[in-house]
């Protein structure tokens, strides 16, 4: 939600200050937008520059056939000029600050220089000749090279594509139309088509230039919005990294403090229990005694589990890896716990596969993994139910140890909360002693630092069944047993050299 909240605000403050700039804008785009089109006018016409001024140089040398060396030299001289008064603008608008630039002026001093080199060019339709006509077919192509090019070259600034074509087009119609035949007002007539076509495609780039810049800004703002994200990723990490490293520390620190006074209580309370130093006199004694035993032996284990689960968390519970028989160690817990199933008139079925070998695992681990699912089970399961234990194969070739009971079970929402430290089902809470909620959360944690894989499968009223696997990683393969061999002296180093000597 608050992810939403601040993507909303984001996106609001990202709309006001896009339409405050367009507002501010005389072209309805952002200002910077405005400058970035600018800019990429002026580097074109630059770099055009050389291949245009050639360009219009072959043109008067063209000319020349037609019309008089010196009036064609003339054309080419004004056309050169007003082409590098172009140039000179634009260099002088990449040499300003972005911050001086005022794009309303700049914007007017390119269309002017544009109108002039338009203007220029469009003469050449106007040029006298020695016979009329015999320079229309050549202006012809000539105008339109030259509208082609403005379009290209200035489609950044649409209004200088206008103010630099029009005259090209205005002229080379009109000289055109005035040769009063059908061939002249065919020209004429595609002058006036290649102007607005290539008016259009110029106006076509500028949007898509315009919506290049667009994308390139958003771009620009994600990697910022990310790196600043990045940045409170990195400070909220460090601060749960110190928090982590205070409650390490507490609890470290607090666990002796707990320990201590925890274990005088245990100690007194039990000889207090067992009237080691005679009766106590009164029954209501005793049975606050026991209260005070059983309070402190589940404080002690709330201690121990949250110890347990805080060191796995901080990456500090080490596993003491050695060979384990599994069988061994679910034989164990299952002694350990069957007093208790006996109490509550449980019954717990066993369906181990035989001769299963050793595992490469923590031991220690492996108690508490088997004996906190025997306990979940023995607390859920009401009086009369039963629990069966399996363990055997895997398809893998790894090792499992499944529990399952015919408790309450658990509804497919609350699993979530089940598998969460302190997290408890609604319906074990009413049908059941109420435990830690740190069972699941460590078995899940320890079963993952072997390699293995935790699966909790419960059906509501029908019961809960958990099954932890081993990977074949961890399972030792049994070796087997290498023939000796049955030659005469050949098992003896020199044996067989002897029997050649011998015989």
């Amino acid at each position: 939600m608050n992810r939403r909240k601040a993507d909303r605000r984001r996106e609001t403050s990202r709309a006001v200050r896009d339409v405050r700039e367009r507002l501010s804008s005389s072209t309805g785009t952002r200002p910077a937008f405005d400058y970035e089109l600018m800019l990429g006018y002026a580097r074109n016409r630059v770099s055009a520059f050389a291949a245009v001024a050639v360009f219009v140089a072959v043109i008067a040398a063209t000319a020349s056939y037609w019309i008089a060396l010196p009036l064609a030299a003339g054309w080419g001289t004004a056309a050169l000029a007003t082409l590098a008064l172009n140039w000179l603008i634009c260099r002088r608008f990449l040499g300003t600050s972005p911050e001086d630039v005022k794009l309303a002026y700049w914007r007017r001093q390119f269309a002017i220089t544009e109108a002039l080199f338009g203007l220029a060019f469009g003469a050449l339709a106007f040029l006298p000749t020695a016979e009329p006509g015999q320079l229309g077919v050549f202006a012809f192509g000539a105008l339109l090279t030259a509208i082609a090019v403005t379009g290209m070259v200035a489609s950044n600034l649409p209004q200088a594509v206008i103010w630099g074509t029009l005259p090209m087009a205005v002229f080379g119609s009109a000289e055109m139309a005035m040769t009063q035949a059908f061939v002249g007002y065919t020209m004429a007539g595609f002058v006036v088509i290649a102007e607005g076509f290539f008016v259009l495609l110029a106006i076509r780039l500028h949007e898509t230039s315009l919506t290049v810049l667009e994308f390139r800004a958003e771009k620009d703002a994600l990697i910022a919005e990310l790196e600043q994200a990045k940045a409170v990723s990195d400070d909220s990490r460090r601060r749960a990294e110190e928090a982590n490293l205070a409650k390490s520390r507490f609890l470290a620190t607090m666990s002796h403090e707990l320990r201590t006074p925890l274990n005088a209580i245990l100690g007194f309370s039990e000889i207090m229990k067992g009237e080691v130093f005679g009766p106590m006199g009164n029954d209501h004694y005793r049975e606050y005694v026991t209260d005070i035993h059983n309070s402190g032996t589940h404080l002690l284990n709330l201690i121990n589990e949250i110890l347990d689960l805080s060191r796995i968390e901080a990456g500090r519970y080490a596993l003491n890896e050695e060979a384990v028989r599994l069988a061994d160690v679910v034989e164990d817990c299952h002694h350990l716990i069957k007093l208790k199933a006996k109490t509550k008139g449980l019954t717990i079925h066993e369906q181990f596969e035989p001769n299963l070998p050793k595992l490469w695992a923590d031991e220690r681990g492996l108690r508490q993994i088997v004996l906190n699912l025997l306990s979940n089970a023995v607390k859920f399961t009401p009086t009369g139910g039963e629990i069966w234990v399996k363990m055997g194969w895997t398809a893998g070739g790894g090792q499992y140890v499944s529990v399952r009971d015919n408790g309450p079970g658990i509804p497919e929402e609350e699993i979530p909360i089940v598998l969460s430290a302190f997290g408890q089902g609604s319906l074990a809470i009413k049908t059941a002693e109420q435990g830690t909620g740190l069972g699941l959360p460590i078995v899940q944690a320890l079963v993952t630092m072997h390699g293995g894989t935790f699966d909790l499968r419960s059906k509501l009223r029908e019961g809960t069944e958990v099954t932890v696997t081993f990977p074949p990683a961890r399972v030792m393969e049994v070796m087997h047993q290498i023939a000796e061999p049955s030659g005469p002296d050949e098992r003896r180093p020199g044996g067989f050299h002897d029997a050649r000597r011998r015989a």
